[in-house]
């Protein structure tokens, strides 16, 4: 499947791109998050409206800077617009996008990955709608406490609304945490410990984990993100086809930072072509 990742802070036109994203063909529409910007629970609720098609979802909430059962309000309004077309792209945040402005908010990188945790254990348990309790390091729940008949309706998506989350190859433990999840946004690290572009051998590395360890019998996406900007449709089939035989599900075609003008025009051309 291919998406769109749109630029922050475009909600005025976020029901407008969505309509012309579905109407080119494109499989998913995607917005950002960030410690201060525009929401992008506003923008894609917009998008539920323009839409029939299309699947809607965010790429990416920073868990910490949401307690989770605010983010499973508003996700399950949104699955409920959007009938059924709600997808949540959760992580722990960069904090280099103007964390230190905001300096009450948790930098700490383990204890990010601790709320990130937390925070996919609690929605996991809330989007199922059944009283719990539960006691974490950070997070406290007694929904036993609560009637039911002040529970919001479930999400039309069971038993969760699906949960993607990075996936940092070939770190174990952040693999591992993708596996209790429903899709694995691609990060690669290299030997010397700096991103790298994927290449085709890691995608059938990561596949081939996933099959085995992922206990989950619930659909599971292999999701990248890129850009085929300037390629023709041989040029794209190159570079896509490896990474769909090597396992990849989805294609992401990343529009941070790109004009409005530029932005329209990779719409309306729709998604890569691979046959």
């Amino acid at each position: 499947k291919f998406g769109l990742a749109l630029p922050y802070n475009m909600t005025r036109s976020a029901a407008q791109l969505a309509q012309l994203a579905e109407d080119s063909g494109w499989d998913g529409y995607f917005l950002g998050d960030a410690i201060w910007c525009e929401d992008p629970m506003i923008g894609l609720a917009a998008a539920a409206t323009a839409t029939k098609r299309i699947r809607l979802g965010t790429l990416i909430v920073p868990a910490p800077l949401r307690r989770p059962w605010k983010i499973a309000s508003e996700t399950g309004a949104l699955d409920q617009l959007s009938e059924g077309r709600m997808i949540l792209g959760l992580g722990a945040g960069a904090t280099w996008m103007g964390w230190r402005s905001f300096p009450d908010e948790v930098t700490d990188l383990r204890a990010r990955a601790e709320l990130l945790d937390e925070t996919i254990d609690i929605l996991t348990l809330l989007d199922q709608r059944t009283p719990f309790d539960y006691n974490g390091k950070h997070f406290h729940v007694q929904l036993t406490l609560l009637e039911q008949i002040h529970y919001p309706p479930k999400p039309l998506q069971q038993p969760r609304i699906p949960l993607w989350v990075p996936g940092i190859w070939p770190h174990r433990k952040s693999i591992q945490r993708t596996l209790r999840c429903d899709g694995l946004l691609v990060e690669v690290q290299g030997a010397d410990g700096r991103p790298t572009e994927p290449t085709a051998d890691h995608i059938r590395a990561i596949t081939s984990y996933v099959q085995a360890n992922r206990t989950l019998t619930s659909p599971f996406e292999i999701v990248l993100n890129g850009s085929t900007a300037g390629l023709d449709r041989s040029q794209q089939a190159s570079k896509l086809l490896p990474f769909l035989q090597a396992g990849a599900t989805w294609w992401i075609e990343g529009l941070w930072g790109e004009p409005a003008a530029a932005v329209i025009e990779r719409i309306r051309q729709g998604p890569p072509v691979l046959a």
